[in-house]
């Protein structure tokens, strides 16, 4: 090769490297003017709490333990203690109300607002929601900064966002990433109850940052960082963040009423599989399956029945069963919305009046297997009848699995010895005589439909009724 022409080569490839390295700066979100303008909005926020003193009365003592070392044993006389936590929030009005974490001010006696510019501030407590993890506060100031809430519908994954909050207590830290999925559904101990459809991101969240807001690159919050996925107790890459959106509805009902109310449609529902789709007659496993309602609730009386899959709800699409508390729990009590079902192979639509979230009764446990035993050979099971008493006890008909038979349909079904059995296809079951009356009409190698009750807790599977 010529000189010339290995000047012309070298000169090509630097262009090439210059190029990349230009596309791939230009690639890269700017968030120092973001990070200037929004900061001074963000606060951190500190809660104290203090432990009731033990009201008993004092033990008595021996005449001889001298005075000095009597107050060590009344415990009227101790000290209270005091715990402390620390977290993040954000203004998001311009005289002074500021969201947060419910968590992070939970049985708080006295919170305090630190704001970017090193004032601080005592915090009153407008209201505090469990379900969604969220709190509102208020300090006595006017003319200060805020920041808005975006539509977090319009959130996608893959796009940049931002987080700024105290972690560790290492005021007004920054720390960016993307946005790894959009609407998990994650366990909380309980008390979130499947009301949060969280976003996830790889952005650094630690202690400290929870109440603190997730921004889009518009300078938007998106989320308020709630929660973090670890085993260290640092950040792993998996931290969760509660929609704006769903912030937005809980402010307001927040500084309108100091509570939340939450839409309620009293049903159990569950996950419906690829077996369980196959049966009720979809192509693909989609939807809620209403495994159980509340008596009299609003499902029940809008025409809602077990057994119907919601695809369906005031207009949006229910995929997977954890989607439906997610569009319920904003709808307001009363309202009347469309509802799309699954109900024996044929798609129904429905007008359901939206109740209020007033909690549910306990469904009886299933009670055990006496009597006499009835062979079933085509499921592979031998089940009885439900006495009065039994029936009374557990508050529904049925019959009761005392045994199944290994390698049988309803050993690959699922079921266990003390499942009762309320509905076989698509009718119900009261007696072992109806039972087989139904299982002798049903058809061979096809799907179907069983619901059982199984400790008290409702739950449909799939079984094949064999030749």
């Amino acid at each position: 090769m010529r000189l010339h022409q290995l000047y012309q080569l070298l000169a090509s490839i630097s262009l090439l490297v210059f190029l990349s390295a230009t596309t791939y700066a230009s690639g890269l979100p700017e968030f120092t003017d973001l990070i200037e303008k929004k900061s001074p909005a963000v606060v951190k926020i500190t809660a104290e709490s203090k432990a009731r003193r033990n009201n008993q009365p004092q033990m008595e003592l021996p005449e001889n333990v001298p005075e000095i070392f009597r107050h060590f044993f009344d415990p009227r006389q101790m000290p209270e203690r005091h715990s402390s936590s620390m977290g993040s929030g954000f203004l998001i009005s311009d005289d002074g109300y500021v969201l947060t974490n419910n968590h992070v001010v939970d049985g708080a006696t006295d919170i305090t607002v630190w704001l970017n510019d090193r004032r601080e501030f005592k915090a009153e407590l407008v209201g505090t929601d469990q379900q969604s993890d969220l709190a509102v506060l208020k300090i006595n100031e006017n003319n200060l900064p805020y920041l808005t809430l975006a539509d977090s519908d319009k959130a996608r994954v893959g796009e940049w966002v931002l987080a700024i909050g105290s972690p560790f207590g290492l005021d007004y830290s920054v720390s960016a990433g993307i946005i790894s999925a959009i609407g998990r559904s994650i366990p909380s101990d309980g008390k979130q109850n499947n009301y949060v459809p969280f976003i996830q991101t790889d952005v650094a969240i630690n202690p400290g940052n929870s109440g603190g807001p997730l921004f889009n690159l518009d300078g938007d919050v998106v989320g308020i960082n709630s929660q973090i996925y670890t085993r260290s107790g640092g950040s792993i890459g998996l931290s969760f963040a509660i929609p704006s959106n769903i912030a937005k509805d809980v402010v307001a009902q927040l500084k309108d009423k100091g509570k939340v109310d939450r839409g309620w449609l009293g049903v159990v529902i569950q996950d419906v599989d690829k077996d369980l789709a196959l049966s009720f007659g979809l192509k693909t496993p989609r939807g809620a399956l209403v495994a159980q309602m509340e008596p009299n609730g609003p499902a029940e009386k809008s025409g809602l029945k077990v057994g119907d899959i919601i695809l369906s709800f005031n207009k949006r699409d229910i995929n997977m069963s954890s989607d439906l508390p997610y569009v319920v729990g904003p709808t307001r009590a009363g309202s009347k919305v469309p509802v799309i079902v699954m109900r024996k192979g044929k798609q129904v639509t429905l007008t359901v009046t939206v109740g209020s979230r007033n909690g549910g009764n306990d469904v009886a446990a299933a009670p055990s297997s006496t009597g006499s035993e009835v062979g079933d050979t085509r499921l592979g099971l031998l089940i009885e009848d439900m006495t009065a008493e039994m029936k009374s006890a557990a508050g529904i008909a049925g019959v009761v699995i005392s045994q199944v038979f290994a390698n049988s349909p309803a050993a690959t079904a699922g079921l266990e010895p003390g499942d009762i059995i309320v509905q076989l296809g698509f009718d119900d079951v009261d007696s072992v005589t109806q039972f087989r009356k139904i299982e002798k009409s049903l058809p061979a190698n096809k799907p179907q439909p069983i619901r059982v009750i199984r400790r008290g807790a409702p739950l449909f599977r799939s079984i094949i009724i064999e030749e």
